[in-house]
């Protein structure tokens, strides 16, 4: 028998629930990716597809594993601040994204954009770390803002199809990572009260 807490199997459920925007979102670059770079190839497609849909199923399932304790940590005043939290970082997000396409663009520097909704998405995770204690996040938001800043000068430019990829690559390795910690924790957990 395991004996986890509410608060850590309402984690379990979090993890779950940012692996499945963490895949649909990775899915979104890799589709932009084969777009620019294969002109839209369809078998790349349908591999996107089929690997996106694995991940999300994944996550789905183990987010309906733990969504009870969610519902239970969900009613606290301290999740209600998180989450408002959550929607204000990620709302100043989109309008940045949008802001600053709309600037690139009227500066005649278009083909900065895709780098600058990078370093956005990257920027977007140091908050989010904080605010929900994930060190991780802290990590991936480094590594994809350090990619979107240095992409540029490594490869062809800043139109390479190969920053989508980059990106898309990093948030479907990251919703697999999240899932497989918790996997882990609880075989840990279930090994350590079966030698009790």
């Amino acid at each position: 028998m395991t004996h986890f807490s509410n608060t850590e199997l309402s984690t379990f459920a979090s993890r779950a629930k940012g692996a499945m925007f963490f895949s649909i979102f990775g899915a979104a670059w890799l589709v932009l990716w084969n777009q620019r770079a294969l002109h839209g190839n369809y078998l790349v497609l349908l591999l996107i597809a089929v690997i996106g849909h694995r991940i999300f199923s994944l996550a789905l399932s183990r987010y309906r594993q733990f969504k009870i304790y969610a519902e239970d940590e969900a009613n606290t005043p301290e999740q209600r601040r998180v989450t408002r939290l959550f929607h204000l970082v990620n709302v100043a997000q989109w309008i940045t994204i949008f802001v600053g396409s709309n600037v690139l663009i009227n500066l005649g520097l278009s083909d900065w954009v895709i780098p600058m909704a990078i370093l956005v998405v990257g920027l977007h995770f140091l908050p989010l770390a904080r605010l929900f204690r994930i060190r991780a996040h802290f990590y991936l938001g480094l590594t994809i803002s350090v990619f979107a800043i240095t992409y540029p000068f490594i490869l062809s430019g800043p139109t390479d199809p190969y920053g989508c990829f980059g990106v898309g690559v990093m948030l479907w390795s990251y919703a697999l990572l999240r899932l497989v910690t918790s996997q882990k924790r609880m075989e840990m957990n279930t090994v350590a009260n079966d030698c009790n």
